[in-house]
């Protein structure tokens, strides 16, 4: 018998029960993820303040149990009472969602938040939250615990009469989570990113769960100009100036900051009211065509491209730059609902105008400069005709043999992708093991020889002559570059599968620098794993175990007892098992562990960073960033 469908069965939610009911609508998902976002929300109303001229420094406090406290210097959110709810202003902004200084209210001319969710939600899906507000000589107080109010504002003390600002302390519902842990270096991340993006503008970031507290402090006057100076720390710039483009058009603040350095990966990032914009739009186009054009023309000026040549296209001006394009607008059209692209057609007007004129003014009085970029163009123009020949043969030898795989790919005789996965291997030893352990019907093996090609030191027909990477192009069947297509992915799970030492290690980082600078939508659609083969095998009265951390280890034996009669192998390499440990271990689906590469789109600039800073030619910035991560590798072979 069917349930009753009538009337009666449509739920209304009052209130933020909805947010409650449905919280990844709102901050994405309950992981670390969301519960971070959680800070961000408040951080931005401060950042807003800041963007309005009213605020200059914000703190931002990790208390001992996870609970965050934020405190600014802005005006404070407005304590009167609001006519049209009946109510205190801070208590809307606190209870109501889509309620705020930013729907042309005269609140804010430009703001990060654009849904007016952000307090509510954070009120919501915490257990408590306390908000106090330092306005005319009082301090403002009023507490909410899971979005419900507890008392009307009330005074609950005084403050200096100069003194304004808002203090909003919040702890995350633990009914809520699924983890309630902050990790400070994710915190430090994104704040140091607003902070670049907001010139002048000091955000302190301290962690008191320590015995001793732990403070980073964020204030750049350069703004992006600094950014761009950090994101290329680990490059070797080909000029000293970093260039900087400001000007309004169109009701549209426009900043760029740009250099180019010796690689051969561009690394540019937009923004819209300090909302990182991933997927580019309008304002990241607008600078693109002004770049292209204006190079071109200088480059005929000047006769380094003759008559007869073709253009220097986007691309092979583009290469090795590094690149902040950040806007401020006053009615942001995102596409979608994550923010990640900018629809508005003034922006790319804007950008384009004002970049095409102060460029063209700056190459025609920096001569040697503007001679740099054009001649790295033109040989990453020959280069790229070099790889499109080779990426053509490559298509016409795969059409004429009918998409032919790999040799040493043992592929699997499913065709469906959802049910199909590829273990990328190191050596044959390993592979040929991987390939008697598998399961032939899902599972592939692709075995590599040897230490694949750095792509951060090659250009593109290094890459596509390089035997290795073409057989991974190959067998995946996506492309790369201009011509993935994710469609065309032959199995669902890649796994990197490599040895647990330093080698396994580097072998790794080589594969995912190649298809996070190639293929990067197989890392953000969640394709890309890197398998945990065990550290050691303990044996004791015909009993076996297998441990994947010295931490591991110790528990075993502090639950067998730690007899003479143990034996401990430590596994130093995928070779040393037999086919039947490998699958026990490491390839049976019911049993490994996998671990699922991911991107956060909200730091991408720093994971760009990273890739650098690790396969990149500088070494100091290399050995800074392994001293400051050491703490988080739990097995390391030297």
């Amino acid at each position: 018998m069917s349930a009753e469908y009538g009337a009666d069965q449509i739920q209304i939610l009052e209130g933020l029960e909805a947010v409650r009911k449905r919280p990844g609508m709102y901050i994405g998902s309950t992981s670390l993820r969301g519960l971070h976002h959680l800070v961000y929300e408040i951080v931005d109303n401060s950042v807003d303040e800041a963007l309005a001229g009213y605020c200059s420094e914000i703190q931002v406090f990790i208390n001992k149990g996870n609970s965050i406290t934020v405190i600014d210097n802005g005006r404070g959110i407005p304590t009167g009472i609001n006519h049209k709810a009946g109510i205190a202003a801070v208590e809307v902004v606190f209870t109501i969602l889509h309620a705020g200084g930013k729907f042309g209210g005269g609140g804010y001319k430009v703001s990060g938040g654009l849904h007016g969710v952000g307090a509510s939600v954070v009120n919501a899906l915490s257990t408590w939250l306390e908000v106090e507000i330092c306005t005319e000589g009082k301090i403002y107080k009023q507490r909410y615990e899971r979005g419900h109010v507890m008392y009307p504002l009330k005074v609950a003390g005084e403050c200096d009469s100069k003194k304004t600002g808002t203090k909003v302390t919040f702890q995350p519902d633990d009914t809520i989570f699924e983890e309630l842990e902050y990790d400070f270096d994710t915190l430090k991340q994104r704040l140091r990113e607003m902070a670049f993006l907001t010139k002048n503008l000091k955000i302190v970031l301290t962690d008191n769960r320590l015995e001793e507290p732990h403070v980073k402090e964020f204030h750049y006057e350069g703004g992006i100009k600094e950014f761009v100076s950090y994101l290329n720390k680990s490059k070797t710039a080909i000029y000293d100036d970093i260039l900087y483009f400001e000007g309004t058009k169109d009701n549209v603040y426009v900043e760029v900051a740009m250099q180019h350095n010796d690689s051969y990966t561009e690394s540019s990032y937009s923004f819209v009211n300090n909302i990182n914009t991933p997927e580019g739009g309008t304002h990241l186009a607008g600078f693109r065509n002004a770049l292209t054009k204006t190079f071109n023309d200088y480059a005929r000026s000047i006769k380094i491209l003759k008559d007869s040549e073709a253009n220097l296209s986007g691309e092979d001006i583009r290469e090795g730059l590094t690149a902040i394009v950040s806007i401020k607008i006053e009615d942001p059209q995102f596409e979608g609902q994550t923010k990640q692209k900018l629809g508005n057609s003034e922006a790319r007007g804007a950008v384009d105008s004002i970049v095409s004129e102060q460029l063209t003014y700056y190459l025609e009085q920096n001569p040697t400069i503007a001679k740099l970029v054009c001649e790295k163009s033109i040989l990453a123009q020959r280069a790229r005709d070099a790889a499109r020949k080779a990426r053509d043969l490559t298509r016409r030898k795969t059409a004429l043999e009918g998409m032919s795989l790999p040799g040493k790919l043992a592929d699997c005789s499913d065709k469906d992708p959802k049910n199909c996965e590829i273990y990328i291997v190191e050596g044959d030893s390993a592979g040929g093991s991987a390939k008697t352990a598998r399961s032939r019907s899902t599972q592939a093996i692709l075995p590599l020889r040897g230490k694949i090609l750095n792509v951060e030191k090659a250009r593109l027909d290094k890459i596509f002559g390089n035997a290795e990477i073409k057989a991974m192009i190959t067998a995946f069947g996506t492309g790369i570059h201009d011509d993935f297509d994710i469609s065309k992915l032959r199995y669902h799970k890649i796994i990197i599968m490599t040895d647990a030492d330093v080698d396994g290690a580097h072998i790794s980082t080589l594969l995912l620098t190649f298809i996070y600078r190639f293929m990067p939508e197989l890392i953000k659609e969640g394709h890309v794993y890197l398998a945990q083969p065990p550290l050691y095998k303990i044996e004791k009265n015909k009993k076996e175990w297998y441990a994947y951390s010295d931490e591991e280890l110790n528990n075993i034996l502090v639950e067998i007892g730690r007899d003479q009669n143990n034996k401990i192998q430590r596994y130093k390499g995928l070779g040393e098992m037999d086919a039947e440990q490998l699958w026990e271990t490491t390839m049976d689906p019911e049993k490994r562990i996998l671990l699922r590469v991911v991107m956060d789109n909200e730091i991408e600039s720093e994971t760009d960073l990273t890739f650098t800073t690790l396969m990149g030619d500088k070494v100091e910035p290399r050995r800074e960033f392994i001293e400051e991560n050491a703490k988080y590798v739990r097995n390391l072979d030297v």
